[in-house]
């Protein structure tokens, strides 16, 4: 009786996983696989290097994909200089209203994307300062800040007192416990807001068409503009995919040269 109980808690456990499973396939799995095809296509359908060819024999498309990590790596990092200490501020505990703290970073997340970033182009013209590239970074930060802020608060939060307390009584000072205890314990929420900062910045193209009058073009927009016109949907379907495997080197990069790190 007890094994039927227990086969029949893992069916359910099961049953609750289709519709994940379903969501991952259609939105995720086809899409990359539709993307792949394109890429590896002409327009009449043949298989084809062309696409890749293409891309790595223009300048121009090299360019803007490095500057397109130039200003996503600047934002990133913008992003944690200023986010860690908020999370931190917010996660101290005798910091008494974070909640309303918290709040106030939402609530621009609850007003379209496109609206906010409309507003930061007219709230630059309202100052009478350029829309240029440091529009560009500002917009940036603006927009992705709060992804950077929540998953360090997260890791903070969860940091157990009773550690900083130990740290304390063996004689640490603040400072030094901040670098030897509450950094390390926060470096997966630093890990996680890096992620959710650097891989839509490295891929948007809203954000400098409108903070710049489409004046600066990131990778984004080559990706936009190929796939909309129709005539070169396999190039930009090309584009896709080799900026999708640039951002995976980067991961497993970043994440190898943590793993190096940790073990010296």
């Amino acid at each position: 009786m007890e094994l039927f109980w227990k086969n029949k808690d893992l069916d359910k456990r099961r049953f609750w996983a289709v519709p994940y499973i379903e969501v991952l396939v259609f939105l995720v799995v086809l899409p990359m696989i539709m993307i792949a095809f394109y890429a590896f296509t002409n327009g009449a359908g043949h298989f084809t290097f062309y696409n890749f060819v293409q891309f790595f024999t223009q300048s121009d498309a090299i360019n803007t994909l490095i500057y397109s990590f130039g200003i996503a790596l600047i934002t990133t990092i913008v992003c944690l200089v200023v986010g860690y200490p908020a999370a931190y501020f917010m996660a101290t505990r005798s910091f008494r209203i974070p909640a309303v703290m918290i709040i106030l970073f939402i609530l621009p997340m609850w007003v379209n994307f496109l609206l906010r970033t409309i507003a930061t182009a007219e709230l630059f013209g309202l100052v009478g300062l350029p829309l240029d590239e440091n529009a560009l970074i500002f917009g940036m930060c603006y927009d992705f800040l709060p992804f950077m802020i929540y998953p360090i608060l997260t890791s903070l939060s969860k940091i157990d007192t009773a550690l900083l307390e130990a740290s304390q009584d063996l004689g640490a000072t603040r400072l030094q416990t901040f670098f030897k205890v509450i950094l390390p314990l926060s470096k997966p929420g630093i890990q996680s807001g890096v992620i959710m900062v650097f891989m839509p910045t490295v891929s948007t193209f809203a954000i400098s068409e409108l903070l710049t009058h489409n004046k600066i073009k990131l990778f984004g927009s080559i990706i936009q503009e190929s796939i909309n016109s129709g005539v070169m949907l396999n190039y930009g379907a090309a584009l896709s995919l080799i900026l999708l495997v640039f951002i995976n080197l980067t991961m497993l990069l970043g994440k190898n040269a943590d793993k190096e790190s940790s073990l010296h």
